[in-house]
């Protein structure tokens, strides 16, 4: 198999490079950099820089907005975005729900969804896990009950990130009590401006709002905003958690988070010297990058193999680029830490407005560890990918 990109790839690649940087407003680029929050106003702003180029939703299907790119082009694409760094479009909307909607929605909902999400006229967050039901997801107890033309939706969301700022929900709600429990979830959709539903924030270890608990009190929702077949939700979940555990390589990142460690380790000291020239710190950083390089060949190995799985069926190695992603991003943060040593002592409040610009450049450091803590439960934990591995892979 060739790995190695053509001259047209090449080109493209460029291409992105020079539209990033052209594009992407100065704070915006600095801020995620330092590890910053942004705030809701900044994040929508460039995704609709973004959708006006075209490139918005770029992965889905031309007739729906896509590009029309090849596999390798999106992954350049995807590269290139987190290694600029700049914000990738909200993943809730395009790389969850929309491509659950186009694929298993009806006409109907493609018209009157997708272009919303694509221009971030709604802003989407995921209804999935539970009190008691994270990487055991389906065993979920939200229920959507049906009584005449609407659902009433009762139950608990936890973790449901970004809540605060959402304008939509896509939802698990069991639908079926007495079937298996992976055969009685259903997929609904409905405003998180609607009567009954109630957001609380959850403060992190790093002292940010970024989480939030969900609860619903008989809320009602259109029998309409079902997506797909009743009942037929976990297929669904499954085909989404594909895409996401994809998302969550993040190759790119952890790429400009290694340059970021090598530049700040050329600069602080430790003995005397700088601490890119202690050997164990060296080693550390080297093993580190193997990993990384090994993560990116089998993402690409990933991408050549698009699309041989069948329709809405993710492949089994996106479990492998998710086990190991998310390690690597821990790691890059453990460096991060390491270089800084007592300066990690600052704590920054990072408020959702986008104040504290004037933080001295380690702040963010420590708290971005703390919050990659969780990169490795997140859409399914590590311990439950290598089981999927097992079975779709080994066989077991």
């Amino acid at each position: 198999m060739d790995l190695a990109f053509t001259k047209e790839e090449q080109a493209f690649r460029e291409e992105v490079r020079q539209f990033f940087r052209d594009n992407v407003p100065p704070d915006t680029r600095r801020k995620m950099v330092e590890g910053r929050h942004l705030s809701k106003d900044e994040m929508v702003n460039w995704w609709r820089i973004l959708n006006k180029k075209g490139w918005g939703v770029s992965h889905w299907p031309k007739e729906y907005g896509g590009t029309g790119w090849t596999p390798v082009q999106h992954y350049i694409f995807n590269e290139e975005l987190q290694a600029h760094p700049a914000p990738q479009p909200l993943a809730f909307g395009v790389s969850m729900v929309g491509p659950v909607i186009y694929t298993f929605g009806n006409e109907e909902q493609k018209k009157k969804y997708l272009p919303r999400i694509a221009n971030v006229d709604d802003w989407w967050c995921q209804g999935f896990s539970e009190p008691g039901s994270g990487s055991d997801l389906a065993s979920l107890k939200t229920k959507a009950e049906r009584r005449g033309d609407k659902w009433i939706i009762n139950g608990q969301k936890t973790w449901t990130t970004l809540a605060q700022h959402a304008d939509m929900i896509f939802c698990l709600c069991r639908t079926d009590n007495n079937a298996k429990k992976q055969m009685g979830i259903s997929f609904i959709v409905f405003s998180m401006k609607s009567k009954g539903v109630t957001v609380r924030p959850i403060q992190t270890i790093d002292g940010g709002h970024e989480v939030n608990e969900v609860f619903f009190d008989d809320v009602e929702v259109p029998i309409e905003n079902l997506i797909g077949e009743e009942n037929k939700g976990w297929d669904y979940a499954k085909f989404l958690l594909g895409n996401e555990r994809t998302g969550i390589a993040r190759v790119g990142v952890s790429k400009e988070r290694i340059r970021r460690i090598k530049d700040l380790a050329s600069k602080v000291e430790s003995g005397g010297k700088p601490i890119i020239q202690d050997a164990a710190f060296r080693e550390k950083l080297t093993a580190c990058e193997i990993e990384l390089k090994a993560l990116e060949l089998t993402q690409l190995r990933v991408v050549a193999d698009e699309g041989k799985h069948g329709k809405g069926k993710p492949n089994p190695a996106s479990s492998v680029l998710k086990i190991k992603g998310s390690e690597i991003q821990q790691t890059t943060t453990e460096l991060l830490m390491e270089v800084i040593g007592p300066f990690a002592a600052p704590y920054d409040e990072h408020g959702d407005d986008g104040s504290n610009e004037a933080m001295d450049w380690t702040a963010q450091i420590a708290p971005s560890y703390f919050n990659n803590r969780k990169v490795s439960i997140y859409g399914g934990s590590n311990e439950i990918q290598r089981n999927i591995i097992a079975k779709a892979v080994l066989g077991l």
